[in-house]
């Protein structure tokens, strides 16, 4: 991150604990695997890592997008690996998971987005440990919901697509995406069942009015699980921060999320779509099984 931000109180972390060395790295390491935590500069990672989880990233370590809050890279692509799914199911056996949370950067190059590739990972990872839930966060797939359905297909146990921002800063903050084609995919995700999931940030210069928009159209599309978390600055070349949102805020977006109707919110300065995500899928089970039973709204 850029030294030149002045953080406040509530954003000071530590920094990652393992030096690098530690069970998590050495395991990634040795799989030839990548993880987001890295690529993407999250400041929990001394926590994850700590704790023995990590969500994955698969598909490369290079994007073929340019979002202007993201600190993975551009540059030479390279095809999808056909030993990653493999090498994944061996690193989630090897550090004992329960719960396996798989992203990548977005494959506009290929004529799926990378669809098939998600599948395969998910299909070993159910074939080869059937008690592991899987979660997912996929790029857009550019709208193609034929790409979008061959990861439906699969099943996986959280099905996450976030939203990153209002639609007013979508040509700043993410030009080569769409508000409404992301709406799209977690609608379309929706009427295959399963949990769904999205996040979004704030700092980027949104109104509190705009985020509860933006509420109301993740709860119509479908999305019961939902992450808000504070926009970081990763380099000087990105865009910077708008504003350091208040733990206050964030308690006060919780609250109308949950009035809204979401079954389970995270919403706070250092909360991202996938921190602590095992224990955000317990939770939302249990929450799904006490509306079941009940048959009243949460």
């Amino acid at each position: 991150m850029s030294s030149q931000q002045v953080f406040p109180e509530w954003l000071k972390v530590r920094l990652p604990g393992d030096g690098g060395q530690g069970p998590v790295s050495q395991v990634i390491r040795q799989h030839n695997l990548r993880t987001v935590c890295r690529s993407a500069a999250c400041p929990n990672i001394g926590h994850c890592y700590g704790s023995g989880t990590a969500t994955f990233l698969i598909l490369g370590g290079v994007c073929t997008r340019a979002c202007r809050f993201c600190a993975v890279p551009g540059g030479l692509l390279a095809a999808p690996d056909p030993e990653e799914p493999a090498q994944l199911t061996a690193a989630a056996k090897e550090l004992g998971l329960r719960h396996v949370v798989i992203t990548s950067v977005s494959r506009d190059d290929l004529p799926d987005g990378g669809a098939a590739h998600f599948a395969a990972c998910i299909r070993r990872l159910h074939a080869e440990l059937p008690e592991l839930s899987v979660e997912v966060l996929v790029p857009d797939f550019q709208g193609c919901q034929a790409a979008a359905a061959q990861v439906l297909y699969e099943r996986p146990e959280v099905f996450n697509h976030n939203i990153e921002t209002v639609p007013r800063l979508y040509p700043t903050v993410r030009p080569a995406a769409d508000y409404r084609r992301s709406l799209a995919v977690l609608r379309q995700a929706a009427g295959h069942g399963g949990m769904i999931k999205s996040g979004l940030m704030v700092g980027l210069g949104e109104s509190e009015e705009e985020v509860i928009a933006v509420l109301h159209d993740l709860w119509a599309a479908g999305v019961t699980m939902l992450t808000i978390g504070q926009y970081l600055r990763p380099s000087a070349s990105h865009m910077a921060v708008a504003k350091f949102v208040h733990p206050d805020q964030f308690a006060n977006y919780a609250a109308l999320a949950e009035q809204i109707g979401f079954t389970q919110v995270a919403s706070g300065p250092l909360v991202r779509s996938s921190y602590q995500a095992a224990e955000f899928w317990t939770a939302a089970k249990t929450n799904a099984g006490r509306l079941q039973s009940c048959s009243k709204d949460y």
